[in-house]
């Protein structure tokens, strides 16, 4: 069975916008991220095991408002108390979390299928999501994350680097041509390249 891709009808490869006359490593990229391992990991309210000492991929499971544990193929976002996503291009780590995360404590989710990901990557990104969203994304710096809204539209965004500013925007897959059209109008101003 093949997957189709939560954008395939509605990406276009290209230049957009306000792109003539600027050199193309000043233009904003966008992308369709796909074919990546997601995972919802919350620990029951009643568990007593200690998430200090769970390591999945090298990577720490913490309990702090807006961060991000990452190495070059996963990141784990905290997604709320006691409640992280974990990204990944190593589709083989879903056998570790099974074993490592037991049902007594934690609801484990896939939801690779599930999701639609834009990724932005340019100096002007920040300047996109605040069209948008109404978080203060000044104050957003590498290895942060986010739940909000864009357009009334429910966001992840995963702030990857800031030089330059690199984010990946989750939502459901239900809502990706929406956010698409959402995003990329809101580039426009900049110009921007879809890859």
């Amino acid at each position: 069975m093949t997957t189709i891709s939560a954008l395939e009808s509605v990406h276009s490869k290209g230049f957009f916008g306000d792109y003539e006359g600027k050199e193309e490593k000043n233009l904003l990229n966008l992308s369709e991220n796909k074919d990546l391992l997601i995972i919802q990991i919350v620990k029951y309210k009643n568990s007593t095991v200690s998430i200090e000492s769970i390591k999945i991929d090298n990577l720490n499971l913490e309990n702090k408002t807006l961060n991000v544990s990452s190495n070059n193929d996963t990141r784990i976002l905290w997604n709320g108390p006691n409640c992280w996503l974990l990204v990944s291009t190593k589709k083989e780590l879903l056998k570790e979390i099974i074993e490592k995360f037991d049902e007594m404590n934690f609801a484990i989710t896939n939801l690779s299928h599930s999701r639609a990901i834009i990724e932005l990557n340019g100096e002007n990104a920040k300047e996109v999501l605040k069209k948008g969203c109404p978080y203060n994304f000044n104050s957003l710096k590498k290895n942060n994350s986010l739940n909000s809204t864009f357009n009334g539209i429910s966001v992840t965004i995963d702030f990857l680097d800031d030089n330059p500013n690199k984010v990946r925007i989750f939502t459901l897959r239900s809502f990706g041509e929406s956010l698409y059209h959402s995003i990329t109008d809101s580039c426009l101003e900049f110009g921007y390249k879809s890859i």
